[in-house]
């Protein structure tokens, strides 16, 4: 496990949460990754960024197969919205706990994504929002 995903696992005390920076949850940390928050892994890749940008401050953690997958997808069809998400999670950095306020706006923003993106098909014909997208902690 890299040095940056492990600190912000032990910082917002996720094994314990038992959920990521966007309120979704998971059993094993085996689930989750790093994900580039300001500088991109492209970017951080193709410059030459120290340890490709897996730095504490670049980033933050969230379930692979659900909040990191659906992030991306959100990113490709909506830069504002992916960029408000972002924002949200950037808040809860400074604050320095994952805090169910930024939930409730993240889950505002996911809840227009999928109104407005709902049905939609990716080129090979698989609805852009999976059903898994849709379960997290607010919802319950």
């Amino acid at each position: 496990m890299r040095v940056a995903k492990k600190n912000l696992i032990e910082t917002f005390e996720l094994d314990r949460l038992k959920y990521d920076f966007m309120g979704y949850d998971f059993k094993d940390l085996d689930e989750l990754s790093f994900h580039h928050l300001i500088v991109s892994n492209s970017f951080c890749t193709n410059e030459d960024i120290e340890d490709e940008g897996y730095v504490e401050c670049n980033g933050v953690i969230l379930k692979r197969a659900t909040s990191h997958d659906y992030l991306h997808v959100i990113e490709r069809y909506d830069l504002d919205m992916f960029y408000a998400i972002t924002s949200e999670m950037l808040d809860e950095k400074i604050k320095g706990y994952l805090d169910f306020e930024n939930f409730k706006y993240i889950d505002d923003i996911l809840n227009n994504f999928e109104r407005e993106y709902s049905g939609k098909r990716n080129r090979r014909g698989n609805e852009i929002i999976k059903e898994e997208y849709t379960r997290r902690l607010i919802k319950r």
